[in-house]
């Protein structure tokens, strides 16, 4: 396994961004993004893409600038410069409520369920938009998506596992029918077994579902594996942008995670 510790790039080592490529873009279209907290930008020129069904990871050392690209993505961020759209639509710079109303579903590392409510009260909320009888049937779908959370839809669910509130987590935000889920870090605090079972159950069945999916990870040999183009952050740019395959192959894949090869790989396979 691959995890990631803060380094720098060597200085004259700042690769412009690639194109938007491999894991397609009619879902989430991301186009030269520059976004900081007023100072010097944490992030600089940033392009990726996401297709229906399609799982992007981004991955990189600690600092590589991954949660505010996240954010400003999701609109907890104010973006400098650059473009986001949503199947077409323009969302650069909207509130975070519109941007999730608009077709992103964002589930955090952290806070991202009710514990004090039950597993179906949670799903009412993310469905909080929905009419009554619109809503019972997403429900239902949600629950028919992810079988296991029908047997506890009446407990608590600060009485369930974290894999358990994972699932939660996802089902809520998916909905209000997001083309576009954004998870970040979810394997944190969880087991080998829960993580395999997020890699391996959870995120194909989302896929199956046409959902395209930007998994921002630490464990990035895993999410590698389950995933179709991999996005390498180091410095607040994009370091290398190539298929999860071609990444997890590479002879220089150490240097790569902690942005030490000096070449930046954006082939194109569209």
């Amino acid at each position: 396994m691959v995890t990631f510790a803060s380094q720098q790039m060597p200085t004259g080592q700042q690769p412009a961004s690639p194109p938007v490529n491999g894991a397609g873009s009619d879902c989430l279209h991301v186009r030269d993004l520059t976004a900081g907290y007023g100072g010097p930008p944490i992030i600089s020129g940033i392009s990726l893409g996401i297709g229906k069904g399609k799982v992007a990871v981004v991955a990189g050392p600690n600092g590589a600038g991954k949660s505010t690209l996240v954010k400003s993505i999701c609109g907890h961020l104010r973006c400098v410069s650059g473009r986001v759209t949503v199947s077409g639509q323009d969302i650069t710079n909207q509130p975070a409520e519109r941007i999730a109303r608009g077709g992103v579903g964002y589930v955090p590392q952290n806070d991202d369920v009710f514990p004090t409510m039950t597993v179906v009260e949670n799903l009412e909320i993310g469905g909080y938009l929905l009419r009554k009888r619109e809503r019972a049937e997403r429900i239902g779908e949600i629950l028919e998506m992810f079988p296991a959370l029908a047997k506890m839809r009446t407990r608590l669910v600060s009485r369930l596992s974290g894999g358990e509130r994972k699932m939660v987590a996802i089902g809520r935000v998916l909905m209000l029918r997001p083309p576009v889920l954004i998870l970040d870090e979810p394997t944190a605090g969880l087991s080998v077994a829960l993580t395999n079972e997020l890699f391996e159950r959870y995120i194909p069945t989302l896929t199956a579902a046409e959902v395209g999916v930007l998994l921002v990870e630490q464990k990035a040999t895993e999410a590698l594996r389950i995933a179709d183009w991999g996005y390498i952050l180091v410095s607040g740019r994009v370091h290398v942008s190539e298929s999860a395959t071609t990444i997890l192959n590479r002879p220089d894949l150490g240097e790569v995670f902690l942005g030490g090869s000096t070449s930046v790989t954006n082939h194109d396979t569209d």
